[in-house]
């Protein structure tokens, strides 16, 4: 019995390990996503429908999995964070355009 328990905690063991190794291979080729909004005024409802538009088409470009087919649940949900990240991030740079300074987002 003490054979049985000892392989079983060598196999948990060995498949935690191998959990941080798949989170790393899922993010590792993550690279930046940017929109253009130097030439949008985004204090403007119509700057903001561009933005909108605008983050929309990036979400979807960066989501997009060149390794083959994803389900459409992942793929949502990548969009979802995409675009919740770049709304986060729209705040500052309607001030940035407010202070007339320039904004890059990465």
């Amino acid at each position: 019995m003490t054979n049985f328990a000892s392989r079983i905690a060598g196999v948990a063991t060995l498949a935690l390990a191998a959990l941080p190794l798949a989170a790393i291979a899922t993010t590792a080729d993550a690279r930046p996503v940017s929109v253009q909004v130097s030439d949008i005024d985004l204090n403007s409802a119509h700057g903001l429908a561009a933005f909108e538009q605008r983050a929309k088409h990036a979400a979807r470009e960066f989501c997009r999995d060149s390794r083959g087919p994803e389900s459409p649940l992942v793929r949502a949900n990548c969009r979802s964070a995409v675009m919740s990240e770049l709304h986060e991030k729209l705040p500052a740079a309607q001030l940035a355009q407010i202070r007339g300074a320039t904004y890059a987002a990465r």
